[in-house]
């Protein structure tokens, strides 16, 4: 074996200056979680899509000429065409028009779900888990309570008491739907809450609420805009549900559950008056969860690299 000996070696040299360059831009959380989430092929598919989902359901029904509730018994029960993008129902009304209409009332009923959700759930998660002892114990076991009662039968006791409509489905869903969020932001307080920076908060005299809302919650961030990108397409069936078995919107409003209810006894002459709104359905559940799915995967310090 050859000795080694110093004429084998060589020093290298090194230029200071290009020690101390800096080889890529520093990125905060949120810019390297849209970074990663970018690079998701599959959530960014389904971000189009629920973005063209809205602009849609917003700017259809305006520029079409044909309205959701006019009836033309004429024309009832015609093929999908030119005319008619999706046929028509046995009213003689254009199902592509309400289709659009119904993806108004099931985008607006899982939105306002989740935002319910999430201002109740943190606040509501977030004192039970900042406090903990014998506050979070009695918080915790009423939110067990209301999550025990059966959700159908909540959803049958408010429609006896109020009318059905959109309104009655927004107060069902919320009614015990901000349970999983608060108990998401809980389990985040107690793990957060015995971090260096809140002591050194209250070394600084910041009081309880600043140190919650200020300091714990903005760093549970990531859990929250899971758990709200994944509330979205519950709610959304939920509506769809309700309005198919009768319990959600009244005719003549679009929905698209009242749609797949009146178009499932038609289903062996004119499928795609089923078929429509069921696809539409189940397309934009995929795709909330796709994206949920992406945003959980960018949000999550594991998988940083």
């Amino acid at each position: 074996m050859q000795q080694l000996t110093k004429e084998h070696f060589q020093p290298i040299s090194v230029d200071l200056r290009q020690a101390e360059q800096i080889s890529r831009p520093s990125l905060s959380f949120w810019a390297d979680a849209w970074r990663r989430l970018k690079q998701n092929k599959v959530a960014m598919v389904s971000m189009i899509f629920l973005i063209a989902l809205i602009v849609c359901a917003i700017f259809v029904p305006m520029m079409s000429s044909n309205d959701y509730f006019t009836t033309d018994l004429a024309g009832k029960n015609k093929k999908p065409s030119a005319e008619h993008w999706f046929g028509t129902d046995d009213l003689g009304r254009d199902v592509f028009v309400r289709i659009w209409y119904g993806a108004r009332i099931s985008l607006e009923v899982g939105f306002a779900a989740a935002a319910i959700d999430l201002v109740v759930g943190v606040i509501y998660g977030g004192i039970a888990g900042f406090y903990g002892g014998k506050i979070d114990e009695a918080m915790m076991r009423f939110a067990d309570i209301l999550f025990a009662i059966p959700y159908l039968l909540v959803v049958i006791l408010l429609l006896v008491v109020f009318e059905p409509g959109v309104g009655t489905i927004i107060l069902a869903l919320t009614l015990t739907g901000w349970i999983g969020m608060a108990r998401i932001v809980r389990g985040q307080m107690l793990q957060l809450k015995q971090q260096e920076y809140v002591l050194a908060a209250r070394s600084l005299g910041a009081d309880d609420m600043r140190v919650l809302f200020k300091h714990l919650v903005p760093n549970s961030l990531g859990p929250i805009i899971v758990t709200l990108s994944l509330t979205v397409p519950s709610a959304i069936f939920a509506e769809s549900f309700l309005s198919f078995i009768g319990l959600g919107v009244s005719a003549p409003v679009a929905s698209w559950g009242t749609m797949a209810n009146e178009g499932l006894p038609a289903m062996k002459y004119y499928p795609w008056r089923l078929m429509f709104p069921a696809v539409f359905i189940s397309v934009t559940m995929l795709a909330f969860n796709l994206f949920g799915d992406g945003i959980r995967d960018a949000v999550d310090p594991r998988l940083r690299k």
